[in-house]
């Protein structure tokens, strides 16, 4: 389960460089300053969770079903939050007409990182 976990973490890690790179060289004169900072705001939470994978990787905790939870809560919350903010952000050069839809997504994304974290908690507690 731990390299399953660090080669998502490391693919998010190297996804959210690029895009942070992007975001700072080849978005700044594209996109509004707004659309800039909820570009920004997707990078940050990818990377937060990226850090939150590798954590969950090197634990051996003795509840490999909450762990596994975490992994899937934070890996489909990077996904369905940065994602989303990905999208809404550069809805103004990709014309995308499904962007404005995809805003409801971005607090689903947001529940499954609260989940992430109360299943790790949840791991932790139970542990011995």
């Amino acid at each position: 389960m731990s390299r399953r976990i660090i080669l998502t973490a490391s693919l998010f890690g190297l996804t959210a460089v690029v895009l942070g790179a992007f975001g700072a060289h080849g978005l700044k004169s594209q996109v509004s300053p707004a659309a800039l900072e909820i570009w920004t705001k997707g990078v940050e939470y990818q990377f937060y969770h990226t850090f939150a994978l590798l954590f969950l990787s090197q634990l051996s905790l003795n509840q490999p079903k909450l762990i596994k939870l975490a992994y899937g809560f934070f890996t489909f919350g990077i996904i369905l939050f940065s994602g989303s903010l990905y999208l809404l952000a550069t809805r103004e050069i990709t014309h995308i007409g499904f962007a404005s839809f995809i805003g409801p997504v971005t607090p689903i994304g947001g529940l499954l990182f609260i989940l992430g974290w109360l299943s790790l908690f949840m791991a932790a507690s139970k542990s011995k």
